[in-house]
């Protein structure tokens, strides 16, 4: 049964519900019911369009705000952030960044609650630190960590900070 996570100002909604491996899979419900479960790429692409508009690290600073309030759990108090983020974005941004604002905070709480996983969310801010910081092209940050061992990954990240 999907659990909501966000109702979006676009009338979309963010949801956790069962995917191939486990309930944590996460979906961006559309108005009509329809759903899909948004890939890397898609927000990454989105977001270092975003961040073209933005001076300094805005977006990746912002996405590291969210990063560190992330636990195991949804929390009122981090969905209030996004809020709060959200209104220092350009009106014709808004709306995409509360989307993918709230898709990574869910994707990195799924990453907190996986089984075997041992980097966790640090995943996702490295895929995040590629796009924005390292000016990575989206398409190579989403495939980085594929077929990597943790110990390869967590060498890589650690030097970085996280």
């Amino acid at each position: 049964m999907a659990r909501l996570i966000k109702g979006l100002k676009n009338n979309r909604k963010v949801v956790f519900d069962a995917g191939k491996f486990d309930d944590w899979c996460v979906y961006v419900v559309e108005e009509n019911g329809s759903r899909k479960a948004p890939f890397d790429i898609d927000y990454f692409t989105d977001l270092k369009t975003l961040s073209a508009h933005y001076i300094g690290n805005k977006v990746y600073d912002d996405f590291v705000t969210i990063y560190n309030l992330t636990t195991k759990s949804i929390d009122a108090n981090v969905i209030n952030q996004i809020n709060k983020i959200v209104i220092t974005y350009q009106e014709q941004h808004q709306i995409i960044i509360e989307q993918w604002l709230t898709v990574l905070y869910a994707g990195m709480i799924a990453e907190e609650n996986k089984q075997f996983a041992i980097l966790k969310k640090r995943v996702k801010r490295l895929g995040m630190h590629q796009v924005l910081i390292e000016n990575l092209s989206p398409s190579i940050a989403a495939n980085f960590s594929k077929g990597k061992k943790w110990r390869e990954l967590d060498a890589v990240m650690k030097p970085k900070g996280f």
